[in-house]
């Protein structure tokens, strides 16, 4: 972790519940992103923030589903986000569908009263 970011901590992945549920029944996740950019969005709790509010501003249907890398087959690699995201951060992105088998919690992500996502603690 000589960088700062944990290599065997949960991170963490944001969905719908209705993706969530065909994730399940066909045993994995492949995001548009997987096609789009060859990759699924993870990030690491304490930033999960900053996707969420640039790319889902105001909704209030999102699930976190805590993903444990250790299970995951594909290759997972921390690249920089885009650009607005804080300068020097690194974001987890898997090259490969994302097991079902690799979610070990599902929980509702709501933003506060702001409007805004927060980090999580």
């Amino acid at each position: 972790m000589a960088d700062g970011y944990p290599r065997n901590g949960l991170l963490v992945h944001l969905c719908t519940p209705a993706e969530w549920d065909a994730a399940r029944v066909a045993g994995e996740m492949r995001p548009a992103s997987l096609t789009e950019a060859g990759f699924v969005h993870l990030s690491a709790p304490q930033q999960v923030h900053h996707p969420a509010n640039r790319i889902f501003s105001g909704r209030t249907d999102l699930i976190l589903l805590h993903v444990d890398p250790t299970v995951v087959k594909a290759p997972l690699r921390w690249e920089p986000g885009v650009p607005g995201d804080p300068e020097a951060m690194l974001f987890p992105h898997l090259y490969g569908a994302l097991p079902a088998a690799a979610v070990v919690r599902v929980e509702p992500y709501r933003p506060g009263p702001s409007g805004a996502f927060e980090p999580l603690v």
